[in-house]
Formats: C-alpha cells, structure tokens, sequence
C-alpha cells in the first residue's frame, strides 16, 4: 500500500490482490508486469512471485489505519474481478470499504461481466455506496461492450479510464457515467496516441457533461508527451464530494 501516488488522479494505491493475465490489447505492454517481473525470485520482495496471482488477507485492513480521507485507486497491480480471485474475497474488501468509509474508493476492471453480477448480486436493494467509485477501462472500439455492462451495474458513480488509448473508440453512450479519464501508453514499445482520438473522447465529454481528465500523452516515459490537451490541462473530476460518507 501507497501513501502516495505518482499516478495523477489518485492520492494513494491499496492492493489486496496482485498479479494478473492479460485480456485483451490494452494488456500488451502492461505496466504492473513490466515492473512486477523485475523482482521475481527476489526472496522477501512483495513481488517474489513475480506478476503471478496473490491474494494478500493481511492488508484487507489497511484503509483503516489512515485516517486523513483520500482517494485511493484499488489493485493498481491486479485486477478485482479477476477470474481467480474468489467471490468470497472480493466481498471482503467491498465490507473493507465501507468499513473505511471516509475514504473514496477507485475499483478499475477489464473484467466488466463479473463486475456487474458481483455487484448487483451484493447492492440488491440499493445502490453501490457513492465513495466506492467503479470503473472500466477502455482502450479502442472493441472494448465498449464493457461501458455498456458498467452502466448495467448498480454503481452510484461510474468512470472509464479510456488508457492507453491505442486505437479510435468512436462514439460512446455516457448516459450514467460520471468520469472519463484518458491517457497514452508508455514505456517500451509504447503505441502513440493520435490527438484526434483523444479530442474525439473529449468532445463527447464535453457535449455530455461528463467530467474529464487527460492524464497524459505517453511515450518512452509516462511525462515524455505532458498532460495538455490544446493546450490546456483537463483536470476534472466527478460533481460529487470528494469524501461522501455513507
């Protein structure tokens, strides 16, 4: 767990999972196994296993011991709603969540059918509660199915992370969704994003009045390109107070 973040639109990182297995294109050059790899066999590393699944019970507690409220993304080096990742689990750190409920929760997934049915299995009655944000990411066209099963969920705030952004996503249905947040790949092998791809997701941000965040360019080093998008710094975040409490 991180206290601090580089990632720009978070505070801090909790991850009671690690590790993970790729789904689909956004995964190629994925950043969580590029550095997780590095310290595979290192005997005591976190990452001893290397980028293979872990469940870790023993920071299901963590939110709870800070108790300056922020915004902390969940599994930046997993997946939630990974397939090996047990049901049982998962609902414990949804009860982590809303027992640390100053906190507001950042759940990103590729994995967007389990997400639906594990949520609507648990929140029946009523609706996620609004400091646990869930998310979808989205890097080109062939992804959009997951949108539309994001928006099936009964979430009280929705976000796309639209990253890497490797290809055209064209025209999105953001009815019920709260947040976008687009950025380029980086690292080895970087894909570059082309501008009009990032305008095109931005205009439809606009036009909806859906908050938007351009988290940056990419390239060999995730601040090679900056964070401006014709020239100006999109920075916004959902019209919902920061750290609701239930």
């Amino acid at each position: 767990m991180a206290e601090h973040s580089s990632i720009e639109w978070t505070d801090a990182t909790w991850n009671p999972v690690t590790g993970c297995t790729k789904i689909s294109r956004g995964c190629d050059n994925c950043y969580a196994e590029r550095f997780s790899e590095r310290f595979r066999g290192v005997k005591g590393h976190p990452f001893e296993q290397g980028f293979d699944l872990r469940l870790w019970p023993e920071r299901l507690s963590y939110p709870m011991n800070w108790k300056k409220p922020r915004r902390i993304f969940v599994n930046s080096m997993s997946d939630l709603f990974h397939k090996d990742v047990s049901r049982g689990f998962i609902h414990k750190v949804f009860d982590s969540m809303e027992a640390a409920h100053w906190h507001t929760y950042q759940v990103l997934t590729k994995r967007s059918t389990l997400l639906r049915e594990v949520v609507n299995d648990r929140y029946r009655k009523e609706p996620v509660p609004s400091h646990i944000w869930l998310g979808v990411s989205v890097e080109d066209r062939q992804a959009l199915s997951r949108v539309e099963h994001l928006r099936q969920a009964n979430a009280s705030v929705r976000f796309l992370s639209v990253e890497p952004l490797i290809a055209p996503v064209g025209e999105m249905s953001l009815e019920g969704i709260h947040w976008v947040i687009v950025g380029g790949e980086s690292g080895p092998g970087f894909r570059p994003m082309q501008a009009i791809w990032a305008r095109d997701v931005r205009d439809q941000c606009v036009e909806a009045g859906v908050a938007f965040f351009f988290k940056q360019w990419g390239g060999h080093r995730p601040k090679s390109g900056g964070n401006q998008l014709d020239g100006k710094v999109w920075d916004q975040y959902p019209p919902i107070n920061r750290y609701q409490c239930v």
